[in-house]
């Protein structure tokens, strides 16, 4: 079963990833709301479909309101991630998110289900580094702890989703999702209409904010796939692993160069998903 959370858990990461290079793009030319309400409401059309399609049987109360207590964790998550990658680096709003997302399941999972093999506590400490080196700033090598705060509250949130997805007793997925969702698009809708920023994004960036909901919904998917397969430490890390994912998309398509340290992280990472495995 242990194959199954790194597959799921690498495809996760591999859709987060692609998820914030697209929601951060795009936020950088919308409001953060306006992408965080479209790129929700991607998700729950198609979680809804694909449950209708597999004939997913609507799990009980319990199970859709863990549902929606994972996605207002993640909908906090989401907002503080795009608006944070709206207003500093990547280099720094990654890797703290990262690591606080990792940090807080791994914490939960040794507590509940005590410690996993030593090689794959040394992954670990490989893949945490690996994450860091990859997305460090590499203008400058001091961080600024002011600009902790919206990276760390967006680890927070997606720490606390990983944890409260995983208390779904189904055997389905979709619709725990879908409950996620039912949650966060309510609270996105009243939030901006308080805050005024209702306003429709230009037709231009449409298609770059339904990518990013289209991955973000493929990753949490695939990692409640990989909590439910295994570990829920193991698949933490392994989905927290997105930023090597995120840094190659801006090197790739933005020609953002990846310096030496990211390349060692990189190569951190890798080791990692080795020994975890």
């Amino acid at each position: 079963m242990e194959l199954f959370v790194i597959i799921f858990g690498l495809t996760a990461a591999l859709c987060w990833g692609t998820a914030d290079f697209s929601g951060g793009f795009a936020t950088k030319r919308s409001g953060v709301l306006t992408v965080a309400i479209i790129s929700q409401a991607t998700g729950i059309i198609l979680l809804i479909a694909a449950a209708l399609a597999f004939s997913e049987s609507v799990p009980s109360t319990t199970d859709m309101l863990w549902g929606a207590s994972a996605g207002l964790a993640g909908g906090m998550g989401v907002l503080a991630l795009y608006h944070a990658l709206s207003v500093e680096k990547m280099g720094i709003v990654a890797p703290v998110t990262a690591v606080m997302s990792a940090l807080i399941p791994v914490v939960f999972g040794m507590i509940t289900e005590g410690l996993p093999d030593t090689s794959q506590l040394i992954g670990f400490l490989f893949a945490l580094i690996g994450v860091w080196l990859i997305s460090r700033d590499h203008e400058s090598s001091k961080i600024e702890l002011q600009k902790l705060k919206l990276p760390c509250l967006a680890g927070t949130g997606f720490g606390m989703f990983m944890i409260l997805i995983d208390q779904v007793q189904a055997e389905g997925i979709f619709w725990p999702l879908v409950g996620a969702r039912m949650a966060t698009i309510p609270t996105f809708i009243i939030v901006a209409y308080f805050m005024k920023q209702t306003k429709v994004p230009d037709i231009r960036y449409l298609p770059i904010i339904l990518l990013a909901g289209i991955f973000d919904t493929g990753g949490n998917l695939f990692y409640a796939l990989a909590a439910q397969a295994g570990r829920l430490d193991i698949a933490a890390v392994l989905t927290s692993l997105y930023p090597a994912v995120t840094v190659l998309l801006a090197w790739m398509f933005l020609k953002e160069k990846l310096v030496y340290r990211q390349w060692a992280g990189i190569i951190f990472t890798m080791a990692a998903v080795v020994l975890i495995a």
